[in-house]
């Protein structure tokens, strides 16, 4: 792949790389790589490496670590430079800076110093796993990390359960099963979701079904690699089964009274309907 070196504007300039294979950078990327004054990155070997892969020279330039631990003493020398009339280029460790990036800072004081900001755009992780999840894309709503406590994550599902979009997330493997039971027990087991790992590598993956489905399938076959979840918008109904195992489970730990409060809550019901099938389901299992 070739570039060419050109004069860059006075600013910043944020360059999209490849979430995995190397190629996908584009060639306007390779451009602003090869023209900038001075050149940021997360991560400061990554963006060498390629360089390297796609022979563009780092000469004496100086390559800036610019991540979320060192922010604030990096960002006054790279917007100085800018000040001096100096393009800078700040690429993300993969995909397009600014998403789940810590460039939004160093792009939000540019703008206030009346910095120009361009991006020469790219791969994005979260949108190439919407085009291969097979779940609706006309509306989407990127939702980052959940919190690390199953309880602050359950608050920002429950948050999102209604949003009429498909909801996408970044997740790591460690963390996935605990997610995966989360959102069964916030968004309902029904829900269609589809699980994208390892993107344009080469052991690249997507399992679809519901999340129950996908849930019991990562029980047997745990994953490892980058992660985006994605799951669809919830139906305007609730689905019968999703209620009925809600109610179960709710019988299990406590009265028919508060499990048909909770379930009608969660689902968004009459409670006086939660209650009669509570009922129902309370005398049948007590006859079983």
């Amino acid at each position: 792949m070739s570039y060419q070196i050109k004069p860059l504007p006075a600013g910043l300039h944020f360059v999209a790389t490849p979430i995995g294979t190397a190629r996908d950078i584009t060639l306007r990327g390779l451009d602003t790589l090869a023209s900038a004054d001075v050149l940021a990155a997360e991560d400061t070997r990554t963006l060498k490496h390629l360089m390297e892969i796609h022979g563009v020279p780092l000469g004496d330039r100086h390559v800036y670590a610019y991540h979320d631990h060192n922010g604030a003493q990096v960002r006054p020398h790279l917007i100085a430079a800018m000040k001096e009339g100096k393009s800078v280029a700040y690429a993300s460790e993969a995909g397009t800076p600014l998403v789940a990036d810590p460039g939004f800072a160093l792009a939000r004081e540019a703008i206030a110093q009346g910095i120009a900001v361009t991006s020469a755009p790219g791969p994005s992780a979260v949108v190439a796993a919407l085009s291969i999840s097979g779940l609706p894309s006309d509306r989407f709503l990127f939702a980052g990390f959940l919190p690390s406590t199953s309880g602050a994550a359950k608050k920002v599902l429950s948050e999102l359960r209604d949003i009429p979009a498909t909801l996408c997330f970044y997740e790591s493997p460690k963390r996935i099963a605990k997610t995966l039971a989360s959102m069964c027990e916030v968004l309902g087991e029904a829900r269609p979701a589809a699980l994208c790992r390892e993107i344009t590598k080469r052991f690249e993956e997507v399992r679809r079904g519901t999340l129950r489905a996908l849930c019991d399938d990562l029980a047997a076959n745990p994953v490892k690699g980058e992660i985006v979840l994605l799951v669809d918008r919830g139906s305007d109904e609730a689905a019968e089964e999703d209620i009925e195992a809600a109610l179960d489970a709710a019988l299990l730990q406590m009265s028919v009274k508060d499990a048909a409060t909770l379930v009608a809550e969660k689902f968004n019901l009459p409670r006086r309907q939660i209650y009669q099938s509570a009922l129902a389901r309370g005398k049948a299992a007590r006859e079983a």
